[in-house]
């Protein structure tokens, strides 16, 4: 790899206090390339995995848009926020409160599953295009609509008096401060995310992650590429069938290309097609039983 011309993802731990563009901005620096986005926007007191799309890997961020998250919540009961998590200003009377769990998961069954969510009015939902975060900021009344979210996990790891620890597995979409306001408005005490770690974003991991100030290192040291998960390495969803360098120079014309009949997924609507050297050549869409046409070209 050319360690000037990277192209992948780097999954970045994120520290608290960051926004996600704040990240990005920093890994334009540290990779060499303005060519920098983000899967998945972060809350600035959030920490945890931030994969970050480098070189022409951006242009896979279509295919990471339905992945699944899963996020360590700390909600603190007693009163709610502005921004139903510690950077607001609370919204109701501070009160001591001591929850128990068997009142927690009372509450928890009703906001598991598919549900209606309803946004903070602090966040990234735009309202006649306009970022609700903004129109907050204003003074401006923000209404928002719920939105449909899917809570595939959502369990009540330990109670410590006015503190609760939640591990959530959810839908792209759903706000964790919202599960928090909720279920303080269930219990009738007001509550907010104290804490918030997201661990798991699709099939990338906090075990993969970096911090800023290690990935900092490794350009400093001509290492960046042991970060890097090369983009033939991505989406394994999508099976991968290798090509030859004629093949390679007619998908790169925006040929089709033909595929082996006795493939172990051959009705797979996106293959990845890899080249001699290992290299992701193109993203193939089917377009007959064996024979797909390249939706995503890559040089």
């Amino acid at each position: 790899m050319n360690e000037h011309s990277p192209d992948g993802v780097i999954v970045v731990n994120k520290p608290t206090g960051w926004t996600s563009h704040d990240v990005v901005a920093k890994m334009r620096g540290i990779a060499g390339t303005r060519s920098v986005g983000h899967l998945g926007t972060l809350d600035p007191i959030a920490t945890g995995v931030l994969p970050v799309m480098v070189g022409q890997a951006t242009r896979l961020a279509r295919y990471f848009e339905k992945s699944e998250k899963a996020y360590e919540a700390v909600v603190r009961f007693g009163f709610a926020t502005t921004t139903y998590d510690r950077e607001g200003e609370p919204t109701t009377p501070v009160t001591e409160v001591n929850i128990s769990a068997e009142q927690i998961e009372a509450c928890l069954a009703a906001m598991r599953g598919d549900i209606l969510q309803m946004p903070p009015p602090v966040s990234a939902k735009k309202i006649g295009g306009v970022p609700a975060y903004k129109l907050a900021r204003k003074n401006q009344s923000v209404e928002l609509a719920a939105a449909p979210v899917s809570i595939y996990e959502l369990t009540l790891q330990g109670v410590d008096g006015n503190r609760a620890k939640l591990k959530v597995r959810c839908s792209p979409g759903t706000y964790i401060r919202s599960i928090a306001h909720e279920l303080g408005a269930a219990l009738g005490c007001g509550a907010h995310v104290e804490a918030l770690a997201r661990t798991a974003s699709g099939v990338f991991t906090l075990a993969q992650a970096h911090t800023l100030e290690v990935l900092q290192r490794l350009k400093a040291e001509r290492r960046l590429s042991e970060a890097l998960l090369p983009m033939a390495d991505l989406l394994p969803q999508f099976p991968g069938v290798f090509i030859d360098d004629l093949t390679v120079r007619q998908v790169r014309q925006g040929r089709d290309f033909g595929v082996s009949p006795f493939r172990t997924n051959p009705r797979a609507e996106y293959v990845k097609a890899i080249g001699p050297d290992g290299m992701l050549v193109a993203i193939g869409q089917i377009a007959l039983p064996h024979a797909y046409h390249p939706v995503v070209v890559f040089n």
